[in-house]
């Protein structure tokens, strides 16, 4: 089973999004800001992040950058699902290393589509 970490501020949106991915099969690990989720992956491997770009402590860019930074997530997916949609915060994040890039508001099949397409 694929474990996937979810990392956003809002309570709300997590529980969201690790419903539809437990529905889905996956196993869920979450985190509230980039430094919580820095901690969750140091202690449990995971096969991809979902990560909010606009959160307190670390944000979504920063938290991208230091999981590429570590040797063991240098090719780890890492999606952002976020509602700022500038081409040039979609660049940034790109240049940091995301993989794929979600708009909110979301629907489940979007979100369930771009796992599968960067878990294969």
């Amino acid at each position: 089973m694929r474990t996937i970490l979810a990392v956003d501020d809002s309570n709300s949106m997590r529980v969201i999004v690790a419903y539809a991915l437990r529905d889905a099969g996956y196993e869920v690990v979450l985190a509230n800001d980039g430094n919580e989720a820095l901690q969750q992956i140091a202690a449990q491997p995971v096969d991809l992040i979902i990560a909010d770009l606009y959160m307190p402590n670390m944000n979504g860019i920063e938290l991208i950058r230091h999981v590429r930074s570590t040797a063991q997530y240098k090719f780890l997916p890492i999606i952002v699902l976020t509602t700022e949609s500038s081409p040039d915060k979609i660049q940034e994040g790109k240049a940091a290393g995301s993989t794929a890039w979600i708009m909110k508001p979301f629907t489940v099949e979007q979100l369930l589509a771009a796992v599968r397409k960067v878990t294969r």
